[in-house]
């Protein structure tokens, strides 16, 4: 097939801010994207201050940004925020994706295709959160 792209599949979770979680209220603040094929994984977060002040004027946004800090950390396998950074891309994945009752918590996965997994994750960030 001529001009054929080489697509790969990805998998992706949209990184959600809880503040008041008795409340079940979130806005979306981040996409992690992993890819085994390129050997991909990243987050990239968009933090709007006045969304997650509309769900919780008390919300802490300083600790809603070290914890998107330690996502994007852990996806770059930098060993300075602890053991769950020390893994393989898709261990550290799955770390990521588990549930948690934090503030910030992580939405179910999806997949798709791609021929660009950075590109992907800049297009997500964009349609899903800002």
């Amino acid at each position: 097939m001529t001009g054929a792209t080489s697509r790969t599949s990805f998998e992706y979770f949209v990184l959600r801010c809880v503040p008041r979680v008795d409340r079940e209220e979130f806005a979306n603040v981040g996409v992690v994207v992993y890819s085994q094929g390129p050997g991909f994984l990243a987050a990239a977060c968009d933090v709007r201050v006045d969304r997650l002040r509309a769900l919780d004027p008390e919300v802490d946004v300083d600790a809603v940004c070290a914890a998107l800090a330690t996502i994007e950390a852990v996806c770059r396998g930098d060993g300075s925020v602890g053991p769950a950074a020390a893994g393989t891309r898709r261990e550290r994945f799955g770390w990521l994706a588990a549930p948690r009752s934090t503030v910030v918590q992580p939405g179910p996965i999806h997949a798709g295709l791609t021929d660009d997994p950075a590109r992907e994750l800049t297009h997500l960030l964009a349609t899903l959160v800002a």
